[in-house]
């Protein structure tokens, strides 16, 4: 599925991203958290894991999404990046109430510290387009698995993971990543070379990071003992 793509029409920095990053989403796509979630045999132990990880990242992720508001360059863009802050937060909160209660049993992944990392000192230190190329694959890519993982499964009555699958299938999520894909490719139009650059090693970086995310989750990945 390549709805940012197909549906803006792209030939500039969404398609050569997207297809220089082919062989890091495959790799997500054979990831054995990945696999067990679309067939609905992934153990609740790990999804629990992985959205916990997900409420902590969500957190910062929304912080990101924030600094992309503040940086926009026209209102447009700040209402689209101010909203999808606060619907980060929302939807994966319906999401966690539904499968996991309670986050004290938890910490932060050593992933999960560095991926937010990554995203924050991006929001903090660099510019508008460089931040929108690293936001991209959180969007892009949950909505092409989610949408993958739905055609595969057909009927999601009685999937335990339906809800997750069938949030990032939706298709008002499908419409925001569409507009993710124009607000990039309109920066990167008017960006200069060194510029245009750092946005391919965001998008990459950001796409590489999702691969690790997915991954710690299937291992439980924890921190070395103290002591």
């Amino acid at each position: 599925m390549t709805v940012g793509i197909t549906a803006t029409g792209s030939t500039g920095f969404c398609t050569d991203a997207w297809a220089a990053t082919a062989t890091t989403r495959a790799a997500i796509d054979a990831l054995p958290f990945v696999v067990t979630l679309g067939d609905g045999s992934l153990d609740h132990g790990r999804f629990a894991y992985y959205l916990a990880q997900d409420t902590f990242y969500l957190d910062d992720y929304a912080r990101a999404l924030a600094a992309a508001a503040v940086k926009a360059p026209n209102g447009a863009d700040l209402a689209f990046f101010a909203k999808s802050a606060h619907t980060a937060i929302e939807v994966e909160q319906e999401l966690h109430r539904t499968h996991v209660q309670d986050l004290a049993g938890y910490q932060r992944s050593p992933t999960c510290v560095g991926y937010t990392s990554y995203l924050l000192g991006v929001a903090h230190t660099r510019g508008y387009a460089e931040l929108v190329a690293a936001l991209l694959p959180c969007f892009w890519i949950y909505q092409d698995v989610g949408t993958r993982l739905l055609a595969a499964a057909g009927d999601l009555t009685g999937h335990p993971y339906g809800d997750w699958i069938g949030t990032y299938a939706d298709e008002e999520f499908a419409r925001s990543t569409v507009r993710v894909c124009r607000i990039a490719d309109r920066v990167a139009d008017g960006a200069d070379p060194a510029t245009l650059e750092r946005m391919h090693e965001a998008f990459a970086r950001a796409t590489a990071w999702e691969w690790m995310f997915w991954d710690a989750a299937w291992r439980q990945e924890g921190w070395p003992a103290q002591g």
